[in-house]
């Protein structure tokens, strides 16, 4: 049932840029470390070539998908197919965080709306894209948006968000490097 693909095709780009949440999985190095999966979703996610993917990383209580890649690079994201016909496509690759000190950063910002929680912008090369059936992905309503991470990064504003990445993004929960100084100080 499962298939592989060369590129992120058009039929591919449909199904992904129709769901409304994706997630992001990475792990260290270390057979011990934690593994990470994460969530994502707002309007986030863009296909910059037929290999090459981005998605905007906004500021959370962990570190661990820059952490991770800053050690190994190591990434896949999967997107589901909560509506219309099943499916399910995995995009693996080798990933890193473009911080907003970085001189590529602007010109990938440009792409995304401006929120006041950025961190960075997560950027994959592709090396693996696979698609799967879904028959076990449930059938869900999407309702909206959650508008609880926006009110608390405006009521934040930009020092006490600083503030928050200086407490929480430093490390992640191994203990592996986060987020640059100049990343803490944006």
């Amino acid at each position: 049932m499962g298939k592989l693909h060369t590129e992120i095709n058009d039929n591919l780009a449909e199904m992904i840029q129709a769901q409304h949440v994706f997630f992001v999985a990475t792990a260290p190095l270390a057979s011990e470390g934690n593994l990470n999966l994460s969530p994502k979703g707002f309007d986030s996610f863009r296909i910059l070539g037929p290999r090459t993917v981005a998605y905007l990383d906004v500021t959370g209580s962990g570190v661990e998908t820059i952490a991770h890649l800053k050690e190994n690079g190591r990434i896949v994201l999967m997107f589901c197919a909560f509506d219309g016909p099943p499916n399910i496509v995995r995009l693996h690759g080798h990933g890193r965080a473009v911080e907003p000190h970085s001189p590529e950063f602007p010109g990938l910002a440009a792409q995304f709306p401006k929120y006041e929680s950025t961190r960075s912008i997560i950027v994959v090369d592709v090396t693996r894209i696979s698609d799967s059936c879904g028959f076990g992905v449930p059938l869900m309503k999407y309702e909206g948006v959650r508008d609880q991470h926006f009110s608390w990064a405006q009521k934040k504003g930009p020092v006490g968000m600083r503030e928050y990445r200086q407490q929480k993004n430093r490390r992640s929960i191994d203990g592996l490097p986060g987020l640059s100084e100049s990343g803490l100080a944006e």
